[in-house]
């Protein structure tokens, strides 16, 4: 079997990019990257993905607006025949034209135990409320923001000495590790649905 073509889209510094990068390099992820898309040229991860030699698009929202930004995220997703959309730290609200148009083929990851802090300052929001245990959660993206079905979740108790920069490494560490698991998963069909939830089906 073929391994499955992954679009990565990032924002920032790309840390989960890169981690699955390893992953499908050394072999414990059956899976290819067809491109890195960043949403400004100025992201960071998008000159770590040249140095790893990956193919790489840049759309940017600042020049291009988002319905615009987006035609040619699609187009580049239909060009590098891409059977899965990863977002990986890409923090633009995707719109429900786009996201119909790769129905159950977007993935997120997001750093808090959803449904508990969705949004873009979901570390800084667990902190503030005093919660003692946050996480991590990788879901199948739908129309409404940090919403579609879950499929893992990784809990991350908060500790005496933390600070907010010290809980968001070790969430960001736990990204590392879950993300890739769960695209395993995912990519070899081990996931059914049944409503909202996404159930994992295990193999003989």
């Amino acid at each position: 079997m073929m391994p499955s073509r992954i679009a990565l889209f990032i924002s920032g510094r790309g840390s989960n990019m890169t981690a699955i990068a390893e992953h499908i390099r050394d072999g414990s992820l059956s899976a290819e990257i067809a491109f890195v898309a960043a949403d400004r040229e100025g992201a960071p991860g998008i000159e770590t993905a040249r140095t790893l030699g990956l193919p790489t698009v840049v759309c940017s929202y600042a020049e291009l607006g988002r319905e615009r930004a987006e035609r040619a995220l699609a187009a580049a997703v239909h060009e590098h025949l891409a059977s899965w959309i990863v977002l990986a730290g890409f923090m633009r609200v995707l719109s429900a034209s786009f996201v119909h148009e790769f129905a159950e083929r977007i993935v997120n990851i997001h750093p808090s135990l959803l449904p508990a802090f969705p949004g873009s300052e979901a570390i800084r929001q667990a902190w503030d409320y005093g919660v003692k245990v946050t996480g991590v959660t990788v879901h199948l993206v739908d129309e409404r923001v940090d919403h579609g079905p879950i499929l893992a979740q990784a809990a991350v108790p908060i500790e005496e000495n933390d600070t907010p920069a010290r809980l968001e490494e070790r969430i960001h560490c736990v990204e590392h590790d879950l993300y890739w698991r769960c695209l395993k998963d995912l990519l070899e069909g081990r996931f059914t649905k049944t409503g909202r939830r996404r159930m994992r089906r295990e193999h003989p």
